[in-house]
């Protein structure tokens, strides 16, 4: 760290308030990695720093404060690569808090349940079923679910094939449920609603005129699901996405492998969902345990 003060002293000619300000930041820093059980600054790992910055944010630090140590920390750690003393940084993928933070919103387990019963069992409700079960399932981009052909579907295997607006692409498990749904509507509604028997190049998830479903067709689908168990106003495929995500988290799911599953860069957009979990654990504690 001193050898880090003083190269920003002389070779960045910082002012003097400058390098209080890291000084006191990274040793901030330092003493937290050790109340954790790592050894100093020089073993600091990806999830320190995550941890880290949900620490700054429960203590209710200003974004512009939280901005500034995040930035501190991450110029020390660049530092140190440039010196060969670290091969990576922990806090690269972590990007500046910008704005008001996107507000998580999500179903309960039961209600979560509740709109996976909904359908019936009409060729439409046969279709809806798969369309619900597989977004919750996957923790699909709307973008995605759109995209999605046959021949990226795997059900004997129990995976998919999700691409992006980029088309960058990501596999995902199947669950047992979408899997289930899937089958359904492929061997007793698909081809009806084609009228055609239908090919690998072909769109899953269509309307009756045997095209595929717009983004504005499945938020139309959402949220006339979403009002029958009073969550109609909310019922988006962002608010199934952001439960699939909680669920897991909640559930004993870690950070890594969500970012896998649903294909997301920005650490941030992990941090908030890891946020969210644990304001659920804190009221749960709260309000179960006797001495809470």
């Amino acid at each position: 760290m001193r050898d880090f003060i003083e190269y920003m002293r002389t070779e960045k000619r910082k002012a003097k308030n400058t390098l209080i300000a890291y000084e006191r930041d990274l040793t901030a820093f330092e003493k937290y990695l050790r109340s954790r059980g790592t050894d100093g600054l020089d073993n600091c790992t990806e999830a320190d720093a995550i941890a880290y910055v949900i620490e700054l944010g429960s203590e209710n630090k200003s974004k512009a404060t939280i901005n500034r140590k995040v930035s501190a920390i991450r110029t020390f750690y660049d530092y140190a690569i440039s010196r060969g003393n670290r091969t990576d940084n922990p806090f690269a993928r972590i990007k500046s808090a910008r704005g008001d933070k996107r507000q998580i919103d999500y179903l309960s387990v039961e209600d979560a349940a509740k709109l996976m019963d909904l359908p019936d069992d009409s060729r439409k409700g046969i279709r809806d079923k798969a369309l619900l079960e597989f977004m919750y399932g996957t923790g699909a981009r709307v973008t995605e679910v759109v995209r999605l052909r046959f021949e990226d579907v795997n059900l004997r295997m129990g995976f998919v094939t999700l691409k992006d607006a980029n088309d960058e692409s990501r596999i995902v498990p199947l669950g047992r449920y979408a899997r289930a749904a899937l089958q359904k509507y492929f061997d007793e509604v698909y081809d009806l609603m084609k009228n055609d028997s239908h090919t690998d190049e072909d769109f899953v998830f269509i309307n009756f005129r045997g095209e595929p479903l717009t983004r504005q067709g499945i938020w139309k689908i959402l949220k006339d699901y979403g009002g029958m168990i009073g969550a109609g106003s909310r019922m988006t495929p962002q608010i199934l996405r952001d439960t699939f995500a909680v669920h897991i988290l909640q559930n004993g799911g870690d950070l890594k492998t969500l970012q896998e599953l649903m294909g997301f860069e920005d650490m941030s957009v992990g941090i908030a969902y890891l946020a969210v979990t644990d304001i659920h654990v804190k009221d749960v504690y709260r309000k179960t345990h006797p001495r809470a």
